[in-house]
Protein backbone atom coordinates (compact mmCIF):
# COMPACT_ATOMS: atom_id res chain seq x y z
CA UNK A 1 0.00 0.00 0.00
CA UNK A 2 1.45 3.53 -0.98
CA UNK A 3 1.82 6.04 0.84
CA UNK A 4 2.05 10.13 -0.12
CA UNK A 5 4.02 12.28 1.83
CA UNK A 6 4.04 16.05 2.29
CA UNK A 7 7.50 17.66 2.08
CA UNK A 8 8.01 21.36 3.11
CA UNK A 9 11.02 23.86 3.41
CA UNK A 10 12.37 22.68 0.28
CA UNK A 11 15.40 25.07 -0.76
CA UNK A 12 13.82 26.33 -3.99
CA UNK A 13 16.67 24.91 -6.05
CA UNK A 14 16.02 21.62 -5.04
CA UNK A 15 15.08 19.68 -8.26
CA UNK A 16 12.98 16.76 -8.28
CA UNK A 17 15.92 14.32 -8.85
CA UNK A 18 17.25 15.65 -5.67
CA UNK A 19 13.98 14.80 -4.13
CA UNK A 20 13.87 11.34 -5.56
CA UNK A 21 17.44 10.61 -4.18
CA UNK A 22 16.75 12.03 -0.83
CA UNK A 23 14.34 9.79 -0.18
CA UNK A 24 15.33 6.27 -2.07
CA UNK A 25 17.33 5.40 0.90
CA UNK A 26 14.41 4.64 2.73
CA UNK A 27 12.45 2.33 0.22
CA UNK A 28 11.22 2.99 -3.38
CA UNK A 29 9.73 6.36 -4.19
CA UNK A 30 6.92 5.83 -6.83
CA UNK A 31 6.52 9.69 -7.86
CA UNK A 32 7.80 13.15 -6.60
CA UNK A 33 5.94 16.14 -7.76
CA UNK A 34 7.61 19.87 -7.44
CA UNK A 35 4.63 21.89 -6.61
CA UNK A 36 4.87 25.24 -8.89
CA UNK A 37 3.11 28.65 -8.47
CA UNK A 38 0.28 28.64 -11.47
CA UNK A 39 0.65 32.05 -12.52
CA UNK A 40 4.85 31.95 -12.58
CA UNK A 41 5.32 28.85 -13.04
CA UNK A 42 8.05 29.11 -10.32
CA UNK A 43 8.53 26.41 -7.47
CA UNK A 44 6.67 26.99 -4.12
CA UNK A 45 9.00 25.19 -2.24
CA UNK A 46 7.20 22.22 -1.42
CA UNK A 47 6.38 18.89 -2.76
CA UNK A 48 4.74 15.25 -2.96
CA UNK A 49 6.99 12.01 -2.38
CA UNK A 50 4.54 8.50 -3.63
CA UNK A 51 6.31 5.63 -0.91
CA UNK A 52 6.00 2.12 -2.18
CA UNK A 53 5.42 1.17 1.81
CA UNK A 54 4.07 2.64 4.31
CA UNK A 55 7.30 1.34 6.20
CA UNK A 56 9.44 3.12 3.74
CA UNK A 57 7.27 6.35 4.48
CA UNK A 58 8.13 6.05 7.92
CA UNK A 59 11.52 5.89 7.85
CA UNK A 60 11.91 8.98 5.34
CA UNK A 61 9.57 10.73 8.06
CA UNK A 62 12.11 9.84 10.59
CA UNK A 63 15.06 10.36 8.91
CA UNK A 64 14.07 13.50 7.55
CA UNK A 65 11.31 15.39 9.12
CA UNK A 66 13.66 18.35 10.51
CA UNK A 67 16.79 17.65 8.91
CA UNK A 68 19.00 19.89 7.04
CA UNK A 69 18.99 19.99 3.31
CA UNK A 70 19.96 22.47 1.21
CA UNK A 71 20.31 25.00 3.96
CA UNK A 72 16.26 24.55 4.96
CA UNK A 73 15.11 22.69 7.17
CA UNK A 74 12.74 20.41 6.38
CA UNK A 75 8.98 19.55 7.24
CA UNK A 76 8.28 15.69 6.39
CA UNK A 77 5.14 13.97 7.11
CA UNK A 78 1.99 11.88 5.68
CA UNK A 79 -0.34 13.58 3.25
CA UNK A 80 -3.77 14.40 4.19
CA UNK A 81 -6.74 14.88 2.28
CA UNK A 82 -7.45 18.41 1.16
CA UNK A 83 -11.08 19.19 2.43
CA UNK A 84 -13.64 19.10 -0.15
CA UNK A 85 -11.73 17.43 -3.35
CA UNK A 86 -9.63 14.11 -3.81
CA UNK A 87 -6.32 15.87 -3.55
CA UNK A 88 -3.61 15.46 -0.65
CA UNK A 89 -2.23 18.45 1.19
CA UNK A 90 0.47 18.80 3.79
CA UNK A 91 -0.16 19.27 7.09
CA UNK A 92 2.78 21.78 8.27
CA UNK A 93 2.15 21.84 11.89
Amino acid sequence: MKTRLYVGNLNYRTTQERLINLFSPYGEVLSARMISDRETGKFRGFAFVEMATPEGAEAAIKALDGKEVDGRQLKVNEAQDRKGSGEHRGNPQ
